[in-house]
């Protein structure tokens, strides 16, 4: 079995999934692929389905899921399935190209060579930077960082980024039953329970490029979510290594 597997969760990504899945399959490394697709309505689910029955059989999986309840539920279903079939680095990647595939090379790097147990693909570390964004946004996601940053202590300049790797050994020792958040707080939720049980962090410079294809899946509640967990995070008992 391969060792590395890349987690893609999907909502309506038919315009952006067959490019997507190319890009990471040209790369050096022998990575693989499990999209995780929340019944798309647009039929995403079919064609990496034909994709898998006609160009990447033993590399490419899907794990068809009833319904649209949240990106954490749907990373959570991936991580599981990845640990059931025994992948050593297990990484996290939207489909939109928002997240360099290429840069999936280095993060494995950082963790198998230099010996890290969660690697960020990190806007705001040095090199790190984003593109096509308004200044709303940039004021926004800059906020969200410190703000993460000032309430948990947690040494990670990019908290709420969603392109990681993991090594499975920090997967097993988080209890993903028990993963509160469904938005972007689950995304400094899983930092955060990874960081106060001991495991090494490291961050990776990245560009993060505004989707150009497909429709953003932020809104009002997933910012709510993640400003309120984050204080919830910092002062709850469960979240003590």
């Amino acid at each position: 079995m391969n060792n590395y597997l890349v987690v893609i969760p999907t909502y309506n990504e038919k315009e952006n999934i067959v490019a997507i899945i190319d890009a990471v399959f040209k790369l050096s490394k022998p990575f693989h692929i499990l999209v995780v697709d929340d019944n798309s309505p647009d039929g995403t689910s079919s064609i990496v389905q034909s994709l898998i029955d006609n160009t990447y059989t033993d590399q490419l999986f899907i794990l068809n899921r009833k319904e649209k309840n949240g990106l954490g539920p749907a990373y959570i279903a991936g991580f599981k399935w990845a640990l059931e079939n025994n992948y050593q680095y297990v990484f996290e990647m939207d489909a939109d190209f928002s997240h360099p595939p290429e840069k999936l090379v280095d993060l494995l790097s950082k963790a198998e060579d230099d010996g890290f147990d969660l690697v960020v693909g990190s806007r705001y570390t040095s090199g790190g930077g984003v593109k096509n964004w308004s200044i709303d946004r940039h004021i926004l996601s800059r906020g969200a960082s410190f703000y993460v940053q000032a309430i948990t202590w947690m040494p990670v300049k990019d908290p709420t980024a969603g392109f990681i790797c993991y090594k499975a050994d920090v997967l097993r020792a988080i209890d993903l039953d028990n993963v509160e958040f469904t938005g972007y707080a689950f995304q400094i939720e899983m930092k955060y329970t990874a960081w106060r049980k001991g495991f090494k962090i490291a961050e990776v410079p990245i560009t993060f490029v505004d989707r150009e294809l497909g429709v953003s899946k932020m809104n009002s509640s997933i910012i709510k979510e993640a400003i309120f967990g984050v204080l919830r995070m910092r002062f709850q008992k469960k979240y003590k290594a």
